[in-house]
């Protein structure tokens, strides 16, 4: 992968972040810019991850030009959707809610 793949990715991961934020039940007690900072990450990883592990389909999605594999789309929501959850718990267990 390139290095354009993965800019793209930083920006496709904006929008992976609020995707994995919908896909959790209920609500999560973090902010919008935490959210997509991890879709970010998340995207950046699952870009690496499809690489590492020659993660490819015949399924893509073409915007503006650019091709994005669908099997690729499908770890970075998987990853950002387990980080979105991780830093969710992590918020409830340092929350001070003294009702």
């Amino acid at each position: 992968m390139s290095a354009q793949d993965y800019v793209s990715a930083i920006v496709f991961g904006a929008v992976i972040g609020v995707v994995a934020r919908i896909v959790l039940p209920g609500r999560q007690p973090i902010g919008l810019i935490l959210t997509v900072l991890i879709g970010m990450g998340a995207a950046v990883a699952g870009t690496w991850a499809a690489d590492r592990w020659d993660i490819s389909s015949d399924k893509v999605l073409v915007v503006a030009g650019h091709r994005y594999d669908w099997l690729v789309i499908g770890v970075q929501v998987a990853i950002a959707v387990v980080g979105v959850a991780i830093a969710a718990l992590l918020a409830r267990a340092f929350s001070s809610d003294d009702d």
